[in-house]
């Protein structure tokens, strides 16, 4: 199951972009009940990872960090003491999260970091506002999470655990899909709104679920460093949406020879993305073994595309043999596999259903969905 929940502290960070003219901040901060020896950390997170980009020792309970962001950014202000920096690692740190923009934002607090609450930095006041309403859906699948993982196998296999589960998660994802989508409605201007469209769509989005939430945010969001990276994902996203024709490729089985897509002209077709190092892909396999036995027959085919790289070759194979694939398997063990590029893939599990005529029908059928849409639709 796919969570969309945020985070308690922090939202995908935006891209960072390069912009010629940097935006300069500054971060103040009143403590007065952190005392010297202490420092606080400056944390930047940006697409490329997380760092430590400045510090600046607490001086009679203030400090005072400045530096220029190419466009905003998610950051965290982390405190500790002299001979406790592990703790900036380990999550124990005293830190308040917010968004790294132009201008000056102000940290105040009585006692810590963790209690103070940015002003001056618009981002800051729309994350706190999201997060307020996350919250409490939060904590409550953190909840559910814990039940699941304490729960044996044998528990979590059974009629009566998948009753009381199921529902519930579903119920908390509706939740946060609900608070992420007023949240964009109510912010069309923030950028904060294009992050959550991001967390809302997942790691596997479609053009239908992406193209509509996008419209819904101003121009200077849409035309935006940002803006505009989403955007021309969108367009990659909309050549492989249900109703495009699906785009030909050409790849290597295991033994060599080469083969197309066009080549299964007439059949309906699951192109399935997977790999070998892949839990999910390997776990369904069972099941698509079993759907491929029951309606190979009628007019059905699977072409297995795996993104594993030429160093795990010999994983790819015993991945095949192992799992029982016993449909075509192509790879041309590449990091831009030229199929997984044609049909921006950028996460596995992932397939598309393409009918006899070449169209794509169908994306991302897994479980029952898969063998329904395949019942309604063979002979």
């Amino acid at each position: 199951m796919k969570r969309l929940l945020l985070a308690l502290l922090g939202l995908p960070a935006l891209a960072l972009a390069q912009n010629p003219t940097p935006a300069y901040f500054v971060l103040r901060g009143t403590l007065p009940a952190v005392q010297s020896p202490a420092k606080v950390y400056l944390i930047r997170e940006t697409a490329q990872g997380n760092y430590l980009a400045d510090s600046v020792a607490v001086k009679n309970g203030a400090f005072v960090l400045r530096g220029s962001v190419a466009t905003p950014e998610k950051a965290r202000l982390a405190q500790v003491r002299r001979g406790q920096q592990g703790r900036l690692y380990n999550g124990l740190a005293d830190n308040a999260v917010f968004y790294l923009e132009k201008g000056t934002t102000v940290f105040t607090s009585p006692d810590s970091l963790a209690h103070a609450q940015p002003t001056g930095s618009p981002l800051s006041l729309d994350y706190r506002e999201l997060n307020t309403r996350l919250g409490p859906v939060q904590l409550q699948q953190a909840a559910l999470d814990a039940q699941y993982r304490a729960a044996s196998p044998e528990t979590r296999a059974s009629v009566a655990f998948r009753q009381r589960y199921t529902p519930r998660y579903y119920e908390l994802q509706a939740q946060s899909t609900s608070i992420l989508t007023d949240f964009i409605k109510a912010h069309p201007g923030s950028l904060l709104s294009l992050a959550s469209i991001q967390e809302l769509v997942g790691l596997i989005p479609t053009y239908a679920s992406a193209a509509p939430l996008f419209a819904l945010l101003s121009p200077e969001v849409q035309h935006s460093p940002d803006g505009q990276r989403f955007a021309q994902r969108l367009q990659q996203l909309q050549r492989v949406a249900v109703g495009a024709p699906a785009p030909d490729f050409e790849l290597p089985t295991p033994d060599g020879q080469r083969v197309t897509l066009a080549s299964f002209r007439g059949k309906y077709v699951l192109l399935d993305f997977w790999a070998s190092w892949c839990g999910p892909c390997r776990r369904e396999s069972p099941e698509v073994v079993q759907l491929y036995q029951q309606f190979k027959n009628r007019n059905f085919e699977i072409l297995g595309v795996s993104i594993d790289v030429a160093s795990a070759r010999s994983q790819w194979l015993k991945a095949i043999a192992d799992d029982h694939l016993t449909w075509t398997q192509t790879s041309d063990l590449r990091p831009d596999n030229v199929a997984a590029t044609r049909y921006s893939v950028a996460a596995v599990p992932q397939n598309f259903l393409i009918d006899p005529t070449g169209k794509i029908v169908a994306t991302n059928l897994h479980g029952d969905e898969l063998k329904a849409t395949l019942t309604r639709l063979l002979p």
